[in-house]
C-alpha cells in the first residue's frame, strides 16, 4: 500500500516558481525523493532530460553500494542525478514535477513503505543560485498550502555523486512487471504524462 500524502491541488496547478534560473544556468541537480527507481522513471518522461542516473549522494565512497546504503547507516540518500537542456526545462520545471508528482515531500525519512535516512527527501544543489532558488519555492509551496503537512525536503550541498550499479539504471523501463515497480513507480509514470502531457518527450 502506498502511504504517500495527496496534495491538496492538481500537479499542473501547483504554482509556478517564483523564482527560477536562466538558459545560462547549470544544468545538473540531484534529487532523493525515496528509492531511485521511481524518480528515475518520472524524469525520463520528460522533454529536456537529457540524463537520468540512479546514484547514492552523502556518506563516503566506501560504502557507497546498495546493499550497505539499504542498512540507513551509511548517510547516503537514494538520489537521481538529473542533467537537463536549460534552453528546453527550467531549474523551476524540474523542482515543480519533484514536488507535485515525483515523491511525497511532506514524510520525513521515508517514502512510503520504504522507511530509512537513505530515503529522505533532498535536493543536492550544485550552486548556490539553485539552493536559493529551492528554498524559496519550498516556502512558496508551505504558503500555498499545497499539502495538508509542512515540507520536510532537505537542501544539501553536492559534495559527492556515486553511480549505483548498473542494474539500478533505467530500473522501471527494464522491469516493467516487477511489483514494486508495477505499484508504486509505473503509477507516477501515468500522473506526470497525465499532468505534464505539455512536456513529454515526442509530444
Amino acid at each position: 500500500m502506498d502511504l504517500c500524502a495527496v496534495p491538496r491541488i492538481a500537479p499542473e496547478d501547483f504554482p509556478e516558481p517564483a523564482e527560477d534560473l536562466g538558459a545560462d544556468a547549470e544544468g545538473v541537480v540531484v534529487l532523493g525523493g525515496g528509492c531511485f527507481w521511481c524518480v528515475d522513471a518520472v524524469y525520463r518522461q520528460l522533454d529536456g532530460v537529457q540524463q537520468a542516473t540512479a546514484g547514492y549522494a552523502g556518506g563516503t565512497p566506501e560504502t557507497a553500494d546498495y546493499r550497505t546504503v539499504c542498512s540507513g547507516t551509511t548517510g547516503h540518500a537514494e538520489v537521481v542525478m538529473i542533467r537537463f537542456d536549460t534552453a528546453r526545462i527550467t531549474f523551476g520545471q524540474i523542482l515543480k514535477v519533484f514536488f507535485s508528482v515525483a515523491h511525497d515531500p511532506t514524510q520525513l525519512n521515508r517514502q512510503g513503505n520504504d522507511a530509512g535516512p537513505q530515503y529522505r527527501s533532498s535536493i543536492f544543489v550544485a550552486d548556490a543560485d539553485q539552493r536559493r532558488v529551492a528554498q524559496a519555492y519550498i516556502a512558496q509551496l508551505d504558503a500555498a498550502k499545497v499539502y495538508d503537512d509542512k515540507i520536510v525536503t532537505t537542501v544539501e550541498p553536492l559534495d559527492a555523486f556515486y553511480e549505483a550499479e548498473e542494474y539500478h539504471q533505467d530500473y522501471a523501463a527494464r522491469n516493467p512487471e516487477q511489483p514494486y515497480i508495477a505499484h508504486i513507480s509505473m503509477p507516477k509514470v501515468a500522473k506526470v504524462r497525465k499532468h505534464f502531457a505539455d512536456r513529454l518527450k515526442g509530444r
